[in-house]
């Protein structure tokens, strides 16, 4: 009799003589009927799959941190604020002390507030990572207010010595060759 070879029956159906080419081959068709008929699943979805959040204890360290609001002071335009008055400080810093700074007051003046903003990122960054007011809750905004109020009182003093006296560039250039 002629055997039909297709995956979706069973081979007992087939007469054969050869009983292990027999047996073999039903093995095999019911391997394949079996993987057939099996339920489909979702691969995406699966009982063992990782659900976020989890079972954490409300309330305690392990609390998430809620996203900050949108703000155009901080986030990737502070960032990219930062990143260009880092890299503008090298060419300025060169300009000031090539050319004389008695002639330019005005770059003068802009390396001072340079270089004052460019510390007080800084200091705040250091404020911000190691005392959040999370963990000090007193502490650190005290901190970040008196940061604040010296970074203003140097900005003040700059000014004053940038246009009361020599200036910070020519202050610079007499100490090096002192």
């Amino acid at each position: 009799m002629d055997c039909n070879v297709r995956l979706t029956r069973r081979l007992a159906h087939c007469e054969r003589s050869d009983t292990k080419i027999s047996l073999a081959r039903a093995v095999h068709d019911t391997i394949w009927l079996d993987v057939e008929h099996s339920a489909r699943r979702n691969a995406a979805s699966s009982s063992t799959e990782y659900v976020p959040g989890g079972p954490i204890i409300r309330g305690t360290v392990n609390d998430g941190l809620p996203f900050p609001p949108p703000s155009k002071t901080h986030g990737s335009y502070h960032w990219a604020f930062e990143r260009l008055l880092s890299a503008g400080l090298v060419p300025l810093t060169v300009a000031a002390f090539v050319v004389s700074p008695t002639q330019y007051p005005l770059l003068d003046g802009i390396l001072g507030v340079s270089l004052v903003m460019h510390s007080h990122i800084g200091f705040d960054s250091i404020v911000v990572d190691y005392l959040h007011p999370r963990k000090f809750p007193k502490l650190g905004p005290l901190v970040s207010w008196t940061l604040r109020a010296t970074t203003v009182g140097v900005l003040v003093g700059v000014y004053q010595f940038n246009t009361n006296d020599i200036g910070l560039t020519e202050l610079i250039a007499k100490v090096w060759h002192a």
